[in-house]
């Protein structure tokens, strides 16, 4: 395990093998996102990302009693308390979401637990979410009486539909599992978490990294995901994958009837 410099002690990041993980680790709170975590992560998933070892990136919470309850509401009477602070607010969490958006790397939330507002939103910013039966889910600013952010809301719609995030938002209702599934808020249910999630970033690993950043670029471009990439960057990214090393083995390995070892390249 390669562990990385982290700027609070509430975000863990570190490589084991073929993946990176962030780890939101304030489990006291149920790892509630402070103004310093929000910071710390642009700089830790560049990292990540950047890691020349790394194919998929995982964020979870630390213990399995939250992926991450939201935002730290204790800050909101400073942080959040007339608009021209939220909008600041919104600023400092709109930068966290972009960086795991950005990523050139698939990115998985890894959710057991409590998946409520800000934690939502980061989960929904990653490409893939995987959750087991304990997990929980929630959007609850009309409880608050609060503006949910226009990125989030794009997140939300791009996954599970305009009428269901309509439903999510009017409501505030708590989602089992169960129903996150049936809504395609997440993609697998896993008895086993660990191995599930394990098995997904092998799988990852396995294929051609440039021709999956294309991929991940261009259906985010075809969604209109906050972030995306224009169309004559989505037809650069798909030129690199042809003109690649990679793409080269892909051939020779097809031939010769055997696995593709690809570089990246």
């Amino acid at each position: 395990m390669t562990q990385l410099h982290s700027p609070t002690p509430f975000i863990e990041a570190f490589v084991t093998g073929s993946t990176g993980w962030l780890v939101l680790n304030r489990p006291d709170r149920r790892n509630a996102l402070n103004a310093e975590m929000w910071a710390a992560i642009p700089p830790l998933m560049k990292s990540l990302d950047g890691h020349a070892d790394v194919r998929a990136i995982v964020i979870r919470g630390a213990g399995p009693e939250a992926f991450a309850a939201g935002a730290d509401i204790s800050e909101f009477g400073e942080a959040r308390n007339d608009a021209e602070a939220a909008a600041r607010y919104e600023r400092l969490n709109g930068e966290a979401f972009a960086a795991i958006r950005g990523s050139a790397k698939p990115v998985i939330a890894r959710i057991q637990g409590f998946c409520i507002g800000g934690g939502l939103a980061i989960a929904l910013a990653c490409d893939l979410r995987v959750a087991d039966g304990s997990a929980a889910f929630a959007l609850p600013p009309a409880r608050l009486g609060l503006a949910y952010p226009l990125d989030g809301l794009r997140d939300l719609a791009a996954t599970i539909g305009p009428s269901a995030a309509k439903e999510m938002i009017f409501t505030a209702r708590r989602l089992v599992a169960a129903d996150a599934l049936r809504i395609g808020l997440i993609d697998r249910l896993a008895q086993d978490i660990d191995a599930e999630t394990a098995a997904l970033c092998a799988e990852i690993a396995q294929g051609a990294p440039l021709t999956i950043t294309h991929a991940k670029r261009a259906i985010d471009f075809i969604t209109d995901r906050p972030g995306h990439e224009d169309d004559a960057e989505v037809a650069w990214l798909a030129g690199r994958c042809f003109d690649s090393e990679d793409y080269a083995e892909g051939r020779r390995a097809f031939a010769e009837k055997r696995k593709p070892v690809f570089h990246g390249r």
